[in-house]
């Protein structure tokens, strides 16, 4: 066979091995290599750490790569630390050092502009690392899965057992129990978790097996206001059973647990087999108290329900709007008295915030979540801000609808999903020949992308700034400020 078309012959799909980490890339991609008889051959394993030595199954192998999923560290790096809180999927780097988190995150999302967008210069660019306020318990929404499977770490096997936590990594169908705090949520909910699980466990009522795909328990969903202190909970449950089982007794229990914290308790109908807590079919019905809490951001007051989307790391969001709103403002003549175009708003709180601190400016915010908009207009009636409008549609669709914002939008902001903009809506949008351009993502992958389409079309990078939002992840969201001089604008 030509040396060309020689293929990997050691390395295949679902073969479990163990690796040496070596390095760290994007997206928390840890990085071993092996020796082989076609050259250096590289193994991606996310969620792991330079010098842990871990056991991963294959998923991906290709003739110089491979990708495979954590199984098990076997060692640990020498650059952890030991924490007094119980280790979770969702929080992969909780042993390592924040400055340590920090250090890879910057310099593996350099690395990855510089790859995609071919800014070898990105340094020069670089504005802040803005950090989270608070390292730990710094969410303020916990989605817990029961399961019918658990696991016995001794044995290392599954076990018929009653488990509500999170599903253990690397599988879909066993569940590992919450026993106390994780450090990322409430304390007093996690640490009282347990006692929801024996709770639920006596009625016996049984608890989702995935495999089989029934059961009665599915999930309980908690959303934190850190404003009140206050607890909004849902349970998730089949319709099957449900009769045996007493709501209003499960509500006076919570209530039992957490006093005055309860703001409310809802129970959501899902008979559906997928992995969603939420049903597209199912129904949710209000058990006990309100529907909704109330958290604040800058001063404004946003009310959240359960569906509603809103950012998790509410303290660490105060300081991304923060420096949007400065990039925004910075240069106040593009700001007062025009138009700025806030486009995949979501509930519309960068453009709240921006309208606050400017003189008679408008907002034009589109999203294609029909609820999050309904959203943003109650915040901006609750915090009396004039100015805006809001309209629930496809960005790309509602841009080609109205052609009169060519050339006449000065400022324009983007904060798309995580699979950054289509190809045919940027077009679009740099159709509409902005002055400037801040762009915030949680996925600098694809913004790096999108950067790249940018700089074609005659814009200019002019700051990046990473905001820590997800501690003890490998999740970081990146500020972009771009600006191009324009021909035509007016107010």
């Amino acid at each position: 066979m030509p040396a060309h078309k020689k293929r990997n012959t050691f390395i295949k799909r679902g073969q479990i091995i163990e690796l040496l980490i070596e390095d760290y890339a994007f997206g928390g991609k840890g990085i071993s290599r092996i020796d082989s008889d076609l050259g250096m051959f590289v193994v991606f394993v996310p969620n792991t750490l330079p010098g842990q030595l871990v056991k991963t199954q294959i998923v991906k192998a290709r003739k110089k790569y491979a990708e495979g999923k954590l199984i098990e560290v076997i060692e640990t790096s020498k650059n952890e630390i030991a924490s007094p809180y119980q280790q979770i999927p969702g929080a992969p780097y909780i042993k390592l050092p924040i400055k340590k988190q920090h250090e890879y995150k910057y310099t593996s999302t350099i690395d990855l502009f510089k790859k995609i967008a071919h800014i070898d210069t990105i340094e020069n660019y670089f504005d802040e690392f803005i950090t989270s306020p608070s390292t730990f318990h710094y969410r303020n929404k916990m989605e817990y899965s029961f399961s019918a499977i658990g696991y016995d770490s001794t044995n290392k096997t599954d076990i018929d057992e009653f488990t509500l936590g999170f599903k253990r990594r690397g599988t879909w169908w066993i569940g590992e129990n919450l026993n106390k705090d994780s450090g990322l949520f409430d304390a007093e909910f996690e640490n009282n978790l347990h006692k929801i699980r024996t709770y639920c466990s006596q009625t016996g009522l049984p608890p989702w097996h995935a495999p089989k795909r029934k059961g009665f328990f599915r999930y309980l969903v908690v959303r934190k206001s850190y404003k009140t202190n206050k607890l909004l909970l849902n349970l998730v449950t089949t319709s099957d059973e449900l009769a045996k089982f007493d709501l209003q007794n499960f509500a006076e229990y919570l209530v039992e647990l957490f006093g005055d914290r309860v703001a409310g308790f809802l129970h959501t109908i899902n008979d559906e087999i997928g992995d969603r807590t939420i049903s597209t079919t199912g129904n949710i019905k209000l058990i006990y108290g309100s529907d909704k809490i109330v958290e604040q951001l800058l001063g404004l007051n946003f009310e959240i329900s359960m569906k509603s989307f809103f950012q998790t790391n509410p303290k660490s969001a105060e300081k991304l709007y923060n420096k949007v709103a400065s990039y925004a403002l910075e240069n106040k003549e593009a700001i007062d008295n025009t138009v700025v175009m806030d486009l995949f708003c979501g509930t519309g709180t960068i453009g709240q915030i921006i309208a606050s601190k400017s003189n008679n400016t408008k907002i034009i915010g589109v999203d294609i979540v029909a609820s999050a908009i309904e959203d943003a207009k109650e915040n901006a009636k609750r915090n009396n801000i004039d100015g805006l409008k809001f309209y629930a549609e496809d960005v790309g669709k509602f841009l080609t609808k109205h052609p009169q914002y060519q050339n006449n939008i000065r400022t324009l902001i983007l904060d798309p999903a995580r699979a950054g903009i289509a190809p045919k809506t940027l077009k679009k949008i740099i159709q509409l020949n902005a002055e400037r351009i801040i762009y915030v993502s949680c996925n600098p992958a694809t913004q790096a992308r999108d950067t790249e389409e940018l700089i074609k079309h005659n814009y200019q990078l002019k700051k990046i700034s990473l905001v820590d939002q997800f501690p003890h992840t490998a999740h970081i969201e990146t500020i972009i400020l771009f600006e191009k001089p324009v021909l035509k604008y007016s107010n």
